[in-house]
């Protein structure tokens, strides 16, 4: 086959692949649309062409087609600023890429500022075919993306608890179970009053893990523990650390258990600023568990979290359901402490 006429640097188009391959354009959208009407041998060609020229479909071809487009979306009710400093998307996100890129399918991200924006986002993009589907984060009791996705017929996978997400297919992590595990860790240790700064009071597992610390606190008989709510950001979970160890010498908490590992590091920071040190006058407890973790000083203790792999669990079952399979249901792997120099018995009366 030899390259047809045209001018320099111009983009290849169907015509092209059509007239390098010898066939017409119809055949070629049937062949990369695997419709019937070519041979196996037509097929072959018309790909080889394609490849030869660095021609492919576009996706307003694939949508006027009727061709399922190998899009997937994800939004996200973050700030654009806080997004990129928070670890757990980062590794969430790139676990979703990884499976994605073995099935020739893309991710498509829209940082948004709540959620009636984020249904107006994903309405417009499934009417406009932009995304075959769509994985949705950080559930709310009684969550209104539930209904109106539903009704708009938008295929889903839900990260959340399923007494969140409204019977759609879904994958969670048993929250009330690592907090469970994590304050009976510190209570062994020694420590009586224990803090826990929490996510935003919002978001349904936010709630799971504030009610399993307070029923674990009770049930344990410890002498004070709270939890107070923020945003996950390090500046919030800073404020919160810098409240809690301001409190009086006889009510102040000896461990401190965090939402995840930026408001965890932000607390060391705010116990060094008052001239505390960890683990000695107060223990510190992370979530999830990433790089950030083990490049502090002392490495922070922490409830191990495989995200990466969360990601990658969530896109295999989206792709399921597109595939018209009927996904699994049900937890990821439990978080598992992974006790590091930031926890210790408490040393002395505060």
């Amino acid at each position: 086959m030899s390259l047809p006429a045209g001018e320099p640097g111009r983009r290849p188009t169907i015509k092209d692949v059509a007239a390098l391959a010898g066939v017409s354009k119809g055949a070629v959208s049937m062949a990369f649309n695997g419709r019937p009407g070519v041979s196996e041998t037509t097929r072959a060609r018309v790909i080889a062409a394609a490849s030869q020229l660095g021609w492919a479909p576009s996706q307003s071809a694939r949508v006027l087609s009727g061709t399922r487009v190998n899009t997937i979306g994800l939004v996200i009710a973050r700030p654009a600023r806080m997004l990129g400093l928070e670890p757990f998307y980062m590794e969430f996100i790139s676990g979703i890429e990884s499976v994605l890129a073995d099935h020739d399918s893309a991710l498509l991200l829209r940082l948004v500022g709540d959620v009636p924006e984020e249904i107006a986002v994903q309405r417009a993009w499934w009417r406009s075919r932009q995304i075959s589907g769509s994985i949705l984060v950080d559930f709310l009791s009684d969550d209104p993306r539930i209904p109106a996705l539903t009704a708009l017929g938008l295929p889903a996978v839900a990260v959340g608890h399923p007494s969140l997400t409204g019977g759609l297919p879904c994958a969670w992590t048993d929250d009330a179970t690592a907090v469970t595990e994590a304050v009976r860790y510190l209570a062994a240790l020694g420590h009586r009053r224990i803090a826990r700064v929490g996510g935003a009071a919002a978001f349904g597992h936010t709630a799971i893990r504030a009610t399993a610390f307070a029923r674990t606190a009770r049930e344990l008989g410890l002498d004070q523990a709270r939890s107070v709510d923020t945003d996950f950001s390090g500046a919030q979970g800073a404020r919160a650390t810098r409240g809690l160890l301001a409190s009086p010498a006889g009510s102040r908490p000896t461990a401190i258990l965090y939402d995840n590992d930026l408001m965890a590091v932000a607390g060391l920071s705010v116990a060094a600023e008052m001239g505390l040190a960890v683990p000695r006058d107060v223990s510190l407890l992370a979530w999830d568990d990433s790089q950030l973790c083990q490049l502090t000083l002392p490495k922070l203790s922490a409830m191990s979290h495989d995200v990466f792999g969360f990601g990658a669990e969530l896109a295999r079952r989206l792709l399921t359901v597109l595939n018209g399979g009927t996904p699994a249901t049900g937890p990821v792997a439990t978080p598992v402490l992974t006790p590091r120099e930031s926890t210790a018995p408490p040393a002395r009366t505060t």
